[in-house]
């Protein structure tokens, strides 16, 4: 049934935040997977995490974020509309409609609520494998990282429906699954 966003319920932050607990177990199980399989291919790793800044942040995206990105990119852009955590706490993504949000305009949520997370690991990169950034442009780029986890943060805060600034750019809301 298609409905206005007007009748959506908003779900709250902690209900969001259940969810994304949940869904932290598959990304932890995942991580514990991967630190496992890397003993094996350490002497292939270690060349990729150590020649440069460049290397290093095209590993860890490849071998990290990708994965992440496109765990909840696909689920939350299919027909169940949600990721594992979302589903166990009965919420979902939909357009304003209530509707699917597609496997594009998920993409661009998922690019955008991740772009933090990216942007701090390239930071980190820069620091840990020294270049010719200026600590200036460290502590601006971490600036813009605190930014907008400040701003992601507090914008369900500050609007009805509880969207968050990147569910304002992929035109979805959060709502519960029967809604």
């Amino acid at each position: 049934m298609v409905r206005s966003h007007e009748h959506l319920k908003s779900v709250s932050v902690s209900t969001r935040l259940y969810a994304f607990l949940w869904d932290y177990l598959i990304i932890l199980g995942y991580l514990f997977m991967l630190t496992g399989v890397s003993f094996l291919f350490n002497p292939l790793l270690i060349p990729l995490f150590t020649a440069s800044p460049l290397s290093a942040e095209i590993t860890g995206f490849v071998l990290i974020t990708l994965p992440v990105f496109l765990y909840f990119a696909i689920s939350e852009g299919s027909k169940s509309q949600a990721t594992w955590g979302k589903r166990k706490v009965g919420i979902l993504v939909a357009d304003m409609r209530g509707q699917s949000i597609g496997l594009g305009n998920s993409l661009l949520r998922s690019a955008v609520k991740f772009f933090p997370w990216e942007l701090a690991h390239f930071t980190i990169w820069h620091i840990v494998i020294p270049t010719g950034y200026s600590d200036t442009v460290i502590y601006s780029l971490f600036s813009i990282v605190y930014g907008l986890g400040f701003i992601y943060l507090i914008s369900p805060l500050i609007n009805k429906n509880r969207r968050t600034l990147y569910d304002f750019i992929a035109g979805s809301v959060i709502r519960y699954k029967d809604s």
